[in-house]
């Protein structure tokens, strides 16, 4: 029996939150660093993520977990930087999906 093939390819929703991300950041100047703009040019661009990147991704959700009680959080009027900088990691559906893949993959090296 052949082993589950796992993908590393980030879903389209997950791109879409991404890309979404990035245009919002365009538009309104705040959110996300330097490191959550390229994290969400990855996604968008749907290429396959290293293990060590989802680990980062789950780090990142665990972390900024509470930006989601700030102020204007998921108003995309008049964005806080902190849903600026969820959604360039992939947002709800990027935290959910990593934290099942990091499960999945456990401590899987690089390739």
């Amino acid at each position: 029996m052949e082993p589950e093939e796992i993908s590393l390819v980030p879903p389209p929703e997950i791109a879409r939150n991404a890309a979404k991300g990035l245009r919002l950041r365009r538009e309104f100047g705040r959110g996300g660093t330097a490191i959550g703009v390229a994290r969400a040019e990855e996604l968008a661009a749907r290429r396959a993520l290293q293990p060590s990147t989802i680990r980062r991704m789950v780090s990142y959700f665990a972390r900024h977990e509470v930006d989601k009680r700030a102020r204007n959080f998921g108003n995309e009027k008049n964005p806080s930087a902190g849903y600026v900088a969820w959604l360039l990691w992939g947002g709800d559906e990027g935290r959910a999906w990593a934290l099942d893949l990091k499960q999945r993959i456990g401590n899987a090296p690089d390739i």
